[in-house]
């Protein structure tokens, strides 16, 4: 049996973000270039990605440009410029929605179909395949079952989402944001309408709930289902984040990649890591000390569970404990307005001055900053809602935040150093990366002969035997082929000089990378059915958007699952706009459409 190359995939906002993923072990990275990318406040110049791509390729990390908006007619010639120049910066695939890009032969990185082509079927994904895309990235509301029959359905390859912010409508058909505001989600400029307040309210006006963020969904975590997706034949792990910060970037992608080499080393037989080079030093990762609002699995074993975040659309982060009282400060606590003691929820829990806290109220989410912190008590300027009984969460832990910035990680691909040293003293280091690079770097060292030959072969072995830049070198062997005890008396500087000679050869070879999927590159794409591309306002009887969360569900309404009695029309209204929901329980799924008057 093939061992499978198992990808994580992190995402890039920046250059500096690429960088800091790459360092905490991402085998891949996405990032978008000037346009078309589907988050519009995370462009790059093509200068930024050739300098991302010439760093990822010392470890064979790729780098995947995103093209995955809606592209209109007349930006086609504009598309097709920045591909090619993004080509030239070294970008090892596009992440694509429009089909036309297929047609385009002088695009010859590979082509991935982003999850925006809404592929949840094999159908859909045989559809893309056929196009020529080598890799299709499917849907988030997918159950395993349903990841395993698409990925035995087509040769390409198969990514899939396991951590991030979640939309709460299936990708690439969501209009919401379009019609309430006119920014549309397809042209990168979401508003994020699903994480807005509503108010749910019945056909006869009644509110049933008020001011909820009712269809914002918890953010995903599949950390602990690595394998079943890896068995499923997904061979790519993304993380969601291209508008995260670093801090966020560098805690999740450390946290997975862990998680994968645990995988790999456990069944080496089946599967290894897609990139090379091993990460040192660093922090521990911990998921729950960044930004998340609660964690969900979502549909991946194909059955419902609580998945919203109605009462924290926001960051929430973990749970510290309740509040157990407050009092305006004590003397000598400097420029604070108030004490506020809390109950922990376990023993562990070490607050730090600085930290970020948030706690649910009637009107949503308050957050507040703790200037000090004293063993369980936190000293801040005054918090209006916070209440006595509180549940109190830290979103921002301050002296995890600073681990993050100062312990940095550090990554180094692996050299074997294979040393010979002839008569006249001419010597010749094979360096062998972990990747399979060789090279064969020779040296007329016109020195002294040693006095203390085991003395200056130890030097030696100790000098090669050092990082270079992001190459650690090891000795492996040590082959002497002077007469007697003759051995070069070799300085400290020679030595050094002679190591950074070997790493600057190496680095003239390129990184022996993973082999891409086979591509039927070249299809016709007029034998398969093209994507309606729509450039005309969104009519009223499209659906906004359609979903596997019910809110009906979530709120214990449902009449299949809940045995509910079954309710009449609901609506969703947010400053004078209704939005009625729909009800498919044969399909248990959720349609969010605009009222009509």
């Amino acid at each position: 049996m093939d061992t499978t190359a198992l990808e994580l995939l992190a995402p890039a906002r920046n250059v500096q973000t690429g960088i800091a993923a790459i360092d905490c072990g991402a085998d891949a990275v996405y990032i978008a270039g000037p346009d078309f990318g589907a988050r519009k406040a995370a462009g790059n110049s093509f200068e930024d990605i050739a300098q991302l791509c010439g760093y990822a390729h010392r470890f064979g990390v790729k780098v995947f440009v995103t093209f995955n908006t809606i592209i209109y007619d007349d930006e086609l010639e504009s598309a097709h410029a920045q591909m090619l120049r993004a080509q030239e910066c070294g970008a090892d695939a596009f992440i694509i929605r429009d089909e036309r890009i297929c047609g385009w032969e002088d695009i010859r990185v590979p082509l991935h179909a982003s999850t925006q082509c809404a592929i949840r079927d094999v159908q859909r994904a045989r559809h893309f395949e056929a196009l020529g895309c080598s890799r299709i990235i499917l849907e988030r509301e997918l159950s395993l079952q349903q990841v395993k029959e698409i990925a035995a359905s087509v040769s390409c390859e198969v990514e899939f989402f396991v951590h991030g912010a979640l939309c709460v409508g299936y990708s690439g058909e969501c209009r919401l944001s379009q019609y309430l505001d006119g920014r549309s989600a397809d042209r990168g400029e979401c508003i994020q309408a699903c994480r807005s307040l509503y108010d749910l309210v019945d056909a006869d006006g009644k509110v049933l709930v008020r001011n909820k963020a009712l269809l914002s969904l918890k953010d995903y975590n599949l950390k602990n289902r690595l394998k079943d997706l890896a068995e499923a034949g997904v061979i790519s792990f993304k993380i969601e984040g291209r508008l995260k910060n670093p801090s966020y970037v560098k805690n999740i992608t450390r946290d997975y990649s862990l998680a994968l080499d645990a995988l790999c080393e456990k069944e080496p037989e089946r599967w290894c890591r897609a990139s090379y080079g091993k990460v040192t030093g660093g922090f521990e990762p911990d998921s729950a000390k960044t930004f998340n609002r609660g964690y969900t699995e979502l549909w991946i074993d194909g059955s419902r569970g609580k998945w919203s975040s109605m009462d924290a659309p926001k960051s929430m982060g973990e749970f510290i404990g309740t509040v157990r009282s407050i009092r305006p400060k004590p003397e000598g606590k400097g420029n604070y307005d108030m004490e506020i003691a809390i109950d922990p929820a376990n023993r562990g829990i070490v607050l730090h001055n600085g930290d970020g806290f948030a706690f649910s109220t009637r009107d949503g989410v308050t957050g507040f900053r703790g200037d000090v912190c004293e063993g369980l008590r936190i000293f801040c300027k005054s918090v209006p809602d916070i209440y006595k009984g509180a549940r109190l969460f830290r979103n921002i832990n301050s002296n995890f935040e600073k681990l993050l910035e100062t312990q940095q990680c550090h990554r180094e691909i692996g050299v074997s150093l294979d040393v010979r040293i002839y008569k006249e003293y001419m010597i010749d280091i094979k360096a062998t990366t972990e990747d399979g690079r060789t090279v064969v770097s020779s040296f007329n060292a016109d020195v002294d002969t040693a006095e203390n030959r085991e003395r200056a072969e130890a030097m030696l072995r100790d000098g090669l035997s050092k990082r270079c830049g992001h190459l650690n070198f090891r000795v492996s062997n040590l082959e002497i082929g002077t007469p007697g005890k003759n051995f070069p008396l070799l300085s400290s500087s020679t030595v050094n000089s002679m190591r950074r000679l070997v790493a600057d050869d190496i680095d003239r070879e390129p990184c022996g990378g993973r082999q891409d999927a086979e591509s039927p590159r070249g299809a016709n794409t007029s034998e398969a059915t093209r994507l309606h591309l729509t450039t005309e306002p969104v009519s009223e009887i499209v659906p906004l958007m359609r979903s596997k969360y019910c809110i009906r569900y979530e709120l214990g309404m449902c009449p299949v699952h809940q045995n509910a009695p079954q309710s009449g029309p609901l609506f969703l209204v947010n400053a004078g706009r209704r939005l009625e929901l729909h009800f498919d329980c044969r399909s248990c799924e959720m349609t969010v459409t605009p009222a009509q008057k």
